[in-house]
């Protein structure tokens, strides 16, 4: 088989490989998917099928149905700040996925380096190298509430790089990136004239203060290009539907591979998305409240156990550390995964700095929480009993 040496350097999803084990056990709690559970509105799939009756199934423009980039604009406009021509400014995508993937094509040249702060999503590294361009990572600390600083940037640039890739609120940790936190990053790009490419799909999942994107920074917003979608805030998964913002030439040429590559997002996902930009808000902000509630109880949890857990402040996942155990990550997954039927993700598929940590979603009912806490507690308490010193009877 000649299969390109280029898909053969890529590795496989770390994420994949738990859920296909998963699927093979039965009586199984996942806290590995990172998928709301709730369904998409009532009123966006009313609105979808109603369009199926009135016959909307054809093509659509490249760039995305006209009244639906109308309401991104205004979207985009009333949570960030930032005033994007609907015309020309912004791109609707197969999902998030295809628009990270479409950004970075769009300006990396063989060779070029990208910096990657992680932890983060498992696809950035793999779309970079299938770009022939160089992933540089660059790690973001626990003890610094996995923020990255100017410093840590700094530390990695050369004169090769290109650009740099954000994910604010954070997947996997839950953090999230202060006004004055992000000035510094903007300081880097524009002093080392650097691309932004800002994933901020989590950003209505924000549950102390606002979110900030980078792009609203004096001299970032031709020099950002913010990638957002409908998957996380209105539960539309499925529907696979994203978009991304920013200067008219970029966003031109990432149509330009759209056109070639995908032609146009679903006509149908594009109507119901319009319907969610409409009416919407109200079940989102529902979502928001119930995430926030699950995620004070499965914080408080972990760290009951003594497993170390930063408090996240938007996305949905915590990010416990389990070096306390002696396990690894990957060890301490499978085992609980095998042993207890629960589903995590080890933080080391994120990135060297999730090395020791978990992935555990919230995005599931409380009651599966619960439950679920209540076997990773039982499996610790295993784990002591296994490495307690033997005592020695006299």
């Amino acid at each position: 088989m000649k299969i390109s040496q280029k898909v053969k350097d890529l590795p496989p999803s770390g994420i994949r490989k738990y859920f296909d084990i998963a699927s093979t056990i039965d009586d199984v709690i996942s806290l590995g998917v990172g998928e709301p559970d709730f369904v998409t509105p009532w009123r966006v799939r009313e609105a979808a099928m109603y369009a199926f009756e009135k016959g909307y199934t054809t093509y659509t423009s490249n760039w995305g149905v006209l009244e639906l980039r109308q309401l991104i604009s205004k979207y985009e406009m009333e949570g960030i700040g930032v005033d994007y021509n609907p015309k020309n400014e912004i791109l609707v995508t197969t999902g998030v996925s295809e628009a990270i993937d479409l950004a970075i094509r769009a300006i990396t040249d063989p060779g070029d380096e990208v910096l990657v702060v992680e932890p983060c999503y498992v696809s950035y590294k793999p779309c970079i190298m299938m770009a022939d361009g160089v992933p540089v990572s660059v790690s973001s600390k626990p003890e610094n509430d996995f923020r990255v600083t100017k410093e840590d940037l700094e530390a990695k640039i050369t004169s090769k790089t290109k650009s740099i890739i954000l994910s604010y609120p954070n997947n996997p940790t839950g953090a999230i990136m202060t006004r004055k936190d992000l000035e510094e990053v903007a300081d880097v790009a524009i002093e080392h004239d650097l691309m932004v490419l800002s994933d901020e799909v989590y950003d209505k999942l924000t549950y102390e203060g606002t979110h900030s994107s980078i792009a609203s920074l004096n001299g970032m917003r031709d020099n950002t290009i913010v990638l957002n979608g409908f998957s996380k805030a209105f539960a539309m998964t499925g529907w696979r539907l994203g978009y991304a913002c920013g200067n008219h030439e970029v966003i031109e040429a990432m149509m330009k591979i759209h056109q070639y590559t995908m032609l146009c997002a679903p006509i149908t996902a594009q109507m119901g998305a319009i319907e969610a930009l409409k009416s919407g808000q109200s079940e989102m902000k529902e979502m928001v409240s119930e995430y926030n509630r699950r995620r004070r109880v499965i914080v408080r949890g972990f760290n009951s156990m003594g497993l170390s857990c930063f408090e996240p402040k938007g996305a949905f996942y915590a990010f416990p550390s389990v070096k306390s155990t002696g396990l690894s990550s990957e060890e301490f997954a499978e085992r609980l995964l095998y042993e207890y039927h629960v589903v995590v993700v080890p933080g080391s598929v994120f990135g060297e700095s999730g090395v020791g940590h978990l992935r555990c979603s919230y995005a599931t009912s409380m009651d599966g929480i619960k439950e679920a806490l209540g076997r990773i507690e039982a499996f610790i308490d295993e784990i002591k009993k296994q490495h307690a010193p033997t005592l020695k009877h006299r």
